[in-house]
């Protein structure tokens, strides 16, 4: 029998990797809009944090998230994410 190889990711706020399970995918979709995917099944270009709301805002502050998707993100996409975040713990 063979194993099955585990998917790992890396968390854009504090660099761990992890596997895909662990992390939340947020997505910039082909139109261009920033947003939150827990099903992690929604088109477009992702990046992954962690279900931590410390995680994100270290993403934010360093920009990692702005790096990844090469563009800017609004500050109130940042806030509804985090929203996001604390109610899903």
């Amino acid at each position: 029998m063979q194993k099955r190889r585990v998917p790992l990711r890396r968390c854009t706020g504090c660099n761990l990797m992890k596997t895909k399970k662990e992390l939340v995918r947020v997505v910039k979709s082909p139109q261009g809009e920033v947003s939150l995917d827990l099903t992690g099944r929604k088109p477009g270009r992702g990046a992954y944090v962690c279900h931590s709301v410390e995680c994100l805002k270290t993403a934010r502050k360093a920009r990692r998230l702005e790096r990844a998707f090469k563009c800017p993100i609004p500050d109130e996409v940042f806030e509804q994410m985090e929203k996001e975040l604390a109610g899903d713990e």
